[in-house]
């Protein structure tokens, strides 16, 4: 299955009509000269020249000399309404040109995410102006690219994907990288494209196809009615750690970087920056625990919402720029309208992500657990695997609504796509998006965004009373939700009530998961 897949915190806005209605009074034998019947006497003189067909055109009818022209109700009725639908075009022609004169205006002086720092601008030219290897990395630093994929058809390791991976390897430096692929379920053409790619690496690499995941390997969880299925989340995270089983393999060789690719296209310039330019010191050295990039599967629709909290832990506003909400106190919408490159947030994904790959590998001679791709422990309480791996790489907090700073950063100069065209646009849309600012705030309180959530103040250790599933311990399948007194996690403002669970005989055009009902 693709790790792309929808989720149930993306909202589609439907476009809304609306009428002017005109006002005012006017006279409609001054307003209207053609809806006018032309008297007697200029009748008879322009009938001597009209040809013989038209002499006989209904309206064209004898009038007393003394009669003065009069309008039919129905004549009357159709004038009103063309000129109610004049004014309405006029109406419809100033709304529109105001709106081209500010994205133009706009766009010319006032762009947004279009003019990067100067050390962007520099790394930028320096990938261009040269052809040398590893041109894309001034420090040599050693970076571990790491993807997992779904790709029926081949059409990713075999297409633009699989030749933007080419380029960013030799903008790092072949030296500089190692690369780990897994893929499974994808079928012959999937194989053979990714073998093909896998010929064309020159880095060291760890190239993985699994013909077919043995489910019976995943944990599973019993939900109500006693059957046993496998978590949707339990599934992604499983097979996002079997990209990283290098690290566990190679445990002294270290690395400084570890970048992760979704099945996105990008830019290979891009990713370098967001390794190498995000949020970067005096000395130009990039300070981040994680840095994400912000991926779209439209030109205007932000798509990786599942997996992004604020600085505080809300959920995301309507998908569109500046896409977070003003709740609470509203620092990452601020960072984002500011045009900050280290956009502060607790989680991030958005189809590729460059973590400080310290987090990821186990320090010699400490026997620590590395972070890794995990789950959430409740049943009927669902966060993403992209985020729980966030939550793990955090200091404990005290008090969440305190919180400055996490290491964690969105870095909007660098964008994604799930599509091509999607990503010829983007160049382009951000340039205006400043002007949606308004919109999505109000959108967000007309919607009720972000949604409540009674775990988002949760601190690790701290004592709390949540309604969790509780099973029961005759009935197989059977349970409740219980209020329970427990220690709270590092995770709670991850998550939403729901849960998700894999298809295992997916059959063609059916979704790889399906939704469980809560019970009530």
């Amino acid at each position: 299955m693709s790790s792309r897949l929808l989720h149930p915190d993306e909202y589609e806005l439907r476009s809304r009509s609306s009428s002017v209605d005109s006002d005012g009074t006017f006279d409609l034998d001054e307003a209207d000269f053609e809806s006018q019947i032309p008297s007697t006497s200029r009748l008879r003189s322009r009938r001597s020249w009209l040809p013989r067909i038209f002499q006989n055109i209904s309206g064209y009818r004898r009038l007393k000399t003394n009669s003065r022209p009069l309008l039919t109700s129905s004549s009357g009725s159709n004038c009103l309404r063309r000129f109610i639908f004049r004014r309405r075009c006029c109406y419809l022609h100033v709304v529109f040109g105001i709106v081209f004169a500010l994205v133009l205006l706009t766009s010319i002086f006032r762009p947004s995410y279009t003019r990067p720092p100067a050390h962007y601008t520099t790394l930028r030219r320096s990938a261009l102006d040269t052809s040398s290897a590893g041109r894309g990395n001034p420090r040599n630093e050693k970076v571990f690219i790491a993807a997992s994929l779904y790709d029926r058809g081949g059409e990713l390791a075999g297409g633009q994907w699989g030749t933007q991976l080419l380029q960013l390897i030799d903008l790092l430096g072949d030296q500089n990288v190692f690369v780990s692929i897994y893929e499974n379920d994808s079928g012959e053409k999937g194989q053979a494209a990714l073998r093909e790619l896998e010929q064309q690496i020159g880095s060291p690499k760890a190239i993985v196809f699994e013909e077919h995941l043995d489910f019976k390997t995943v944990p599973s969880v019993m939900i109500p009615g006693g059957e046993k299925r496998v978590k949707r989340i339990e599934y992604l995270a499983q097979v996002r750690n079997k990209a990283l089983k290098p690290l566990e393999d190679n445990p002294d060789t270290r690395y400084d970087k570890l970048l992760y690719l979704n099945d996105i296209l990008f830019d290979p310039i891009d990713a370098v920056q967001l390794l190498f330019s995000t949020n970067a010191n005096a000395d130009g050295v990039p300070q981040y625990r994680a840095a994400c990039a912000v991926d779209f599967d439209n030109p205007f629709k932000f798509y990786d919402t599942y997996a992004t909290r604020d600085l505080q832990g809300y959920s995301m506003g309507l998908p569109f720029f500046p896409w977070f909400s003003a709740a609470g106190d509203g620092a990452s919408r601020r960072d984002v309208l500011a045009g900050s490159d280290a956009v502060r947030v607790r989680s991030c994904w958005g189809g590729m992500v460059a973590f400080d790959a310290k987090y990821l590998q186990t320090p010699p001679p400490t026997s620590t657990t590395p972070v890794r791709f995990r789950s959430g422990k409740d049943l009927f309480w669902e966060a993403s695997e992209c985020c729980l791996i966030h939550a793990d790489i955090q200091d404990p907090q005290t008090n969440v609504d305190d919180i400055t700073d996490t290491g964690i950063y969105m870095n909007p100069y660098v964008r994604v796509a799930y599509d091509r065209r999607t990503l010829s646009w983007l160049g382009i849309t951000r340039r205006f998006e400043k002007l949606y600012s308004f919109l999505h705030n109000l959108g967000n309180h007309l919607v009720g965004l972000p949604w409540y959530n009674p775990r988002r103040t949760e601190v690790p250790g701290q004592s709390v009373q949540e309604t969790v599933w509780i099973p029961d311990a005759v009935q197989d399948g059977g349970g409740s939700f219980q209020t329970v007194d427990r220690v709270a996690g590092n995770d709670g403002y991850c998550g939403r009530r729901g849960l998700q669970v894999i298809v295992e005989d997916r059959q063609p055009g059916q979704k790889g998961f399906e939704n469980i009902p809560v019970p009530s």
